[in-house]
């Protein structure tokens, strides 16, 4: 066994929350009930005081250190994978992630993680706020999402930012296809998110239960194509950063991800559908969404700095066939 350490610092707007209700919104790989056994089995700290009630209320500006017992075998290993680094400075570094690679290890992704790119060419030169399995990471994107995430090299990095994750002042903007047209074509969709009572693995949308969820959106475009269903292209800009958010608000209003395998709609669902359009969904390596703009300060100075990311070639090819018919119709 190896002990995982995760310490984060409370703010303002954790004031008055439970000790189990923060662990599982910092901490989301884990479920609430696991988390509280944390607490009760004592190996929570809040500012250096073992607590053993998951109820205990938060204050603001506390050091909270959490240990959990993790089975050898998810020991990350360096492994040498190209990563496609748009920038980097002695503080961050930020990365294109191709659709297909897992951010960090757990459930059996243990090899061909970001993580283990990150720690073969940069040892240890990140931070460990998040302990040895998520070195460097602040935030995620979902494996079979592409596109633009930051990296923390060190510990006064990784607060900088996960202090702006925190008040929503990162700005992220997703490009995707989805099937259908969203009414009104510009809005905001605000839900409760929780996990899915049918799949622990999955999220879904809840009435009253979970964690708030906003997502912005603006159709770019839509494509009315003879013998298809209507696509949209949409870009989407996040006030919160829950699990498959998007991808979950839009099963939620019933116009899915163009690929998405979990949250989707099957082809066979589909009564009319160009050939030629349902084969390039099926070469899809992941779904179509894609994390195109990253807008934060920079540790370094406070400034701000803003990156833009081009969509993988698999759906650039949905998007130049959706364009080219709807030229010659």
């Amino acid at each position: 066994m190896i002990n995982n350490t995760i310490k984060f610092l409370s703010n303002i707007k954790d004031e008055g929350k439970r000790l189990d209700i923060l662990l599982s919104e910092k901490i989301p790989d884990f479920s609430r009930t696991y988390l509280k056994k944390i607490i009760e089995n004592q190996n929570v700290k809040v500012d250096n005081k073992i607590i053993s009630s998951p109820s205990k209320k938060i204050k603001g500006d506390q050091q909270i250190q959490i240990s959990i017992k993790l089975e050898e075998k998810v020991i990350v290993k360096p492994k040498k994978i190209k990563l496609d680094i748009v920038y980097e400075d002695n503080n961050i570094l930020v990365i294109n992630k191709p659709s297909g690679m897992v951010v960090h290890p757990g459930a059996g992704n243990y090899k061909d993680t970001l993580v283990n790119a990150l720690i073969y060419k940069y040892n240890n030169n990140l931070s460990n706020i998040n302990g040895p399995i998520r070195p460097g990471i602040v935030h995620r994107i979902d494996k079979d999402t592409s596109g633009l995430l930051v990296v923390a090299k060190n510990n006064f990095a990784h607060n900088f930012l996960s202090q702006q994750f925190s008040d929503h002042s990162i700005k992220r903007t997703y490009l995707a296809l989805i099937w259908g047209v969203i009414r009104p074509l510009k809005g905001k969709i605000k839900t409760f998110i929780q996990r899915s009572k049918k799949n622990r693995k999955l999220m879904s949308v809840s009435e009253k239960k979970g964690k708030l969820a906003i997502t912005n959106y603006k159709t770019i475009k839509v494509y009315n194509i003879k013998s298809t269903p209507k696509v949209s292209l949409v870009e989407f800009n996040l006030e919160t950063g829950r699990t498959h958010q998007i991808r979950v608000h839009m099963q939620f209003i019933k116009n899915y991800i163009i690929g998405d395998k979990y949250y989707g709609k099957k082809l066979r669902g589909f009564k009319n559908i160009e050939k030629k359009f349902e084969n390039l969904i099926k070469e899809l390596n992941g779904q179509a969404l894609h994390a195109k703009n990253l807008t934060l300060k920079n540790p370094s100075n406070k400034k701000l700095i803003s990156f833009e990311s081009s969509v993988p070639k698999d759906f650039k090819k949905l998007l130049n066939f959706l364009e080219k018919q709807v030229v010659e119709n």
